[in-house]
């Protein structure tokens, strides 16, 4: 499956530019909708390091109102979240009614990170691709608006970027030596990535494959998913502010 993601797809600069403006007005538009309509709104983030995960959130809040999202950054679990199911620090991080939670990586770790690193046992995180589908299920059926993006790059564009960040100040933290140690693991977390996106693409929840290798492109892929995915689950036609007028579904 990620053979078949067209990793040399682009944008100009002054396209990207036109179309980052006009998303984001809409996305503020669409988000002052979600808040009308009580709808609770969850965005998952998963990608290969180095992606541009980060830069497609700070993309899509930059002219969000602030009260009404909130980003949580996921890592390994500690304190009490580490002793009870994985699932458990995602429940209690639900958005309410009207409300954004983004994901910046999600409760796929278990079927990512945590199945190729051996944190969770063979039968545990295959388990867990049952386990995630009902979760998701659950929050559709509450009526929770979903959009799940994993971001692609090619193996040689992660290492430029890893260079890049090592070369520049301002950029160095970014770069860990745990990225260096999933590098190494590649074709492995290849694997992984191609069975997650098979069983838990689903009608309810399906996953968008974002092209990566440019950053504006995939900025602009996600920003006009998430516009769509708003739209049609809103029932409410944002305003263009290309053009005039307003069209409403």
């Amino acid at each position: 499956m990620l053979e078949t993601i067209d990793l040399s797809k682009t944008i100009s600069r002054d396209d990207y530019v036109s179309e980052l403006t006009r998303r984001q007005i809409q996305l503020r538009e669409l988000g002052y909708q979600v808040y009308l309509q009580k709808r609770p709104v969850i965005m998952v983030f998963e990608g290969w390091d180095a992606a541009g995960k980060g830069g497609a959130i700070k993309r899509i809040t930059e002219k969000l109102d602030p009260r009404g999202y909130v980003v949580y950054p996921i890592s390994a679990p500690h304190g009490e979240d580490k002793t009870r199911h994985y699932l458990y620090r995602f429940w209690r991080r639900l958005p309410e009614r009207g409300q954004i939670a983004i994901f910046d990586r999600s409760w796929y770790g278990r079927v990512l990170v945590e199945r190729v690193e051996g944190f969770a046992k063979e039968d545990e995180w295959k388990r867990a691709f049952k386990e995630i589908n009902s979760f998701e299920r659950q929050l559709r059926d509450f009526g929770t608006i979903m959009a799940k993006f994993w971001v692609h790059i090619s193996r040689e564009e992660q290492l430029r970027r890893f260079e890049e960040r090592k070369k520049i100040g301002y950029k160095e933290w970014k770069l860990t030596d745990e990225d260096w140690r999933n590098r190494g693991k590649w074709d492995n977390y290849e694997e992984a990535v191609e069975e997650m996106l098979v069983k838990t693409s689903t009608r309810t929840a399906p996953w968008t494959l974002v092209e990566g290798n440019d950053k504006y492109w995939a900025r602009v892929k996600v920003l006009s998913t998430l516009v769509k995915v708003l739209e049609d689950e809103l029932g409410y036609r944002s305003k263009d502010p290309l053009k005039k007028g307003r069209k409403k579904k």
